[in-house]
């Protein structure tokens, strides 16, 4: 038995089979032109309609079509009413198209509840669906913080913090940006912050190792400290803090680790204060989510592979395996 998931985000389309044990995805970034942020929906849409077949093509080469029993796709980013963007009906139509050609039943679910069932799959954590838990959902365009039930279809998912404004991962590409460098900024900025010699975390023994910055060398430590009332902040304010910082002398290792621990510090705050209200177990899903400080500043949380925290249609194709074999 196996199920297929679609997932045409605004960053990334992909498609994963699921056998309830073993998964595969398969994706591709969305091209951005150099010195830009994002992608306009028209754009992303016509991108993921001319990438789902070559994918598809490359999933499918390893199924046999009497093993498929049902068909998964994310329609809309969150599962709440009013929740949409253009870009996710170039999967819908995928899926739909399959489904009724195979003549097996189709699940639509949200781009959120795909994130996070990813992680948990990733994590071997899958019996937190049937349970409750706090889960981040850190992303180009989400810093949410959620109370997740499980539910018959899906993580039931409520808002319970997060930022007021700019997203972790606006924040993180806009400093990239600053750096010059590709968006997304995610990856590269994280190897740079890595990079800022003499910085130690508290609690970690990691110590920034790179040849052109020996750990002798005399290091800023500095990060903003973003006031959080309760789960919420706001990371604006922490654009213009890195821009000052950089125009200041800091180096770009410098620059980077100050925009990331900033909004590290922001997170485990608001988690912390969450955690006196519902002691539950925390996740952390997104492509916010792959970032190896928060990963070494959060040791108690779970965490996913970070190929399946970014972007990916593993969790949708294990939602529908889920949904299908309980019937």
């Amino acid at each position: 038995m196996i199920t297929v998931g679609f997932d045409t985000s605004n960053y990334t389309t992909s498609c994963a089979a699921f056998d309830g044990i073993d998964g595969t995805n398969v994706s591709q970034l969305l091209p951005v032109k150099p010195g830009e942020l994002g992608l306009r929906q028209s754009d992303a849409l016509f991108s993921h309609i001319k990438r789902l077949p070559e994918l598809s093509d490359r999933l499918f080469a390893h199924i046999r079509t009497n093993e498929l029993r049902a068909i998964g796709v994310s329609d809309r980013p969150r599962a709440v009413e009013g929740s949409y963007m253009p870009c996710f009906l170039a999967g819908d139509c995928q899926a739909s198209v399959l489904a009724s050609a195979l003549h097996v039943p189709l699940y639509r679910f949200s781009h959120q509840q795909g994130h996070i069932a990813a992680v948990l799959w990733s994590a071997n954590r899958l019996e937190l669906l049937r349970e409750s838990f706090l889960a981040w959902h850190l992303s180009g365009g989400t810093t949410e913080l959620l109370l997740v039930h499980g539910g018959p279809d899906g993580p039931v998912c409520e808002k319970i913090g997060g930022t007021t404004d700019i997203s972790a991962g606006q924040l993180i590409d806009r400093t990239g940006q600053l750096l010059g460098l590709d968006f997304p900024a995610g990856k590269a900025l994280d190897a740079l912050a890595n990079e800022a010699a003499g910085v130690r975390e508290p609690g970690s023994e990691h110590v920034g190792t790179s040849p052109a910055c020996p750990p002798a060398a005399e290091t800023r430590l500095d990060f903003f400290r973003v006031k959080v009332n309760g789960t919420e902040f706001s990371l604006s304010g922490v654009q213009n803090q890195v821009q000052n910082y950089r125009t200041k002398g800091a180096s770009e290792a410098e620059t980077a680790y100050f925009a990331l621990r900033s909004v590290i510090e922001a997170v485990k705050k608001a988690t912390k204060n969450a955690q006196k209200q519902y002691p539950l177990p925390v996740i952390f899903s997104g492509g916010v989510a792959s970032n190896a400080m928060l990963r070494r500043m959060m040791p108690e949380a779970v965490f996913g592979a970070p190929q399946y925290s970014t972007d990916n249609a593993m969790g949708v194709a294990v939602l529908t395996y889920l949904k299908y074999h309980n019937g």
